[in-house]
Formats: structure tokens, sequence, C-alpha cells
């Protein structure tokens, strides 16, 4: 009997780590198939505005307020803000940490003071660093049609 129970409750523990490992996607469904790295990403994008491509990167941060935006690690110390389309989506606030396959399109940007002060507020900043913001930055941004997010490797 008890090695029949000890039996069970490994094979739901077994069930749940299974479940834990699954991706989880959001807006449009995507396939996995075709993600190039950031440093590929950085290569296609030199001397381009926009493009249209699907990348794989860690989540650095996610909006706390609705996970209506993550900025994601493009190596040598390099973030990018990923938005969704339409608005029409949002990830979980706690996916920090975890990888992402994002598909949608990726452009160069010039971000006010106001927007970036806005992220920072949203991003759980403290006031004293919101207010040491004042200059507008130009970055790469994506607006993602469907994003994958997978567990912290």
């Amino acid at each position: 009997m008890k090695k029949t129970i000890a039996f069970l409750m490994l094979l739901v523990l077994g069930a749940f780590q299974v479940n834990a490992q699954k991706p989880e996607y959001f807006g449009e469904k995507i396939k996995k198939d075709g993600a190039v790295s950031t440093a590929q990403f950085l290569k296609s994008m030199e001397g381009k505005d926009s493009l249209v491509i699907k990348i794989e990167s860690k989540i650095n941060e996610v909006c706390q307020k609705k996970g209506c935006w993550m900025n994601v690690d493009l190596g040598e110390g390099k973030q990018m803000m990923v938005r969704f389309k339409d608005y029409g989506f949002f990830v979980p606030k706690d996916c920090d940490g975890k990888t992402a396959i994002m598909q949608g399109v990726a452009y160069k940007e010039v971000v006010s003071v106001e927007m970036l002060r806005h992220y920072a507020e949203d991003g759980g900043k403290s006031q004293e660093e919101i207010m040491k913001i004042t200059q507008p930055e130009t970055r790469l941004s994506f607006e993602a049609e469907g994003v994958i997010i997978f567990a912290a490797k």
C-alpha cells in the first residue's frame, strides 16, 4: 500500500513538473521555429530603420502595473522595449528572468523624457530615479504580434 501511494505521489509530482515546463503563448499563437539570437538580430538591423523578425531573448523587466510592456536583453548591457500589437494582450508581471520568443517588427525610435519617465514609473522605479531622466533616448523597440514565454533557464 505504501509503495502504491509513493508511486502515485511521484506520478502527480511529475505531472506538475511537466506542466511547469510548458511554454505560455500570448497574442497571436506563433511557432518557435525561425527565431534568431539577439546577436543575429542586431547584425540584421544594421543600416535599417525597421525589420520584421522573430527573436529569442531573456526578459529583464516587465511593466508592474499591467504587463503591457517588457524589456529584453540584447547583450552588452543593451535592452529593447517590447510592446504588444494594438495593446491587444499583456504578459505576466512576474516573467522577468524567463526566456521569450517574440514575433513582430523591430524599429528605431526616439523616446521622449515624458514617456521614459512613464515607463520608469510603470517599472516600479523610485521618484528619485524617475527625476534623473532628463534627455530623450534613441533606441530599438519592438511591436510583438505574438510572444512565447518559457520557464527560466
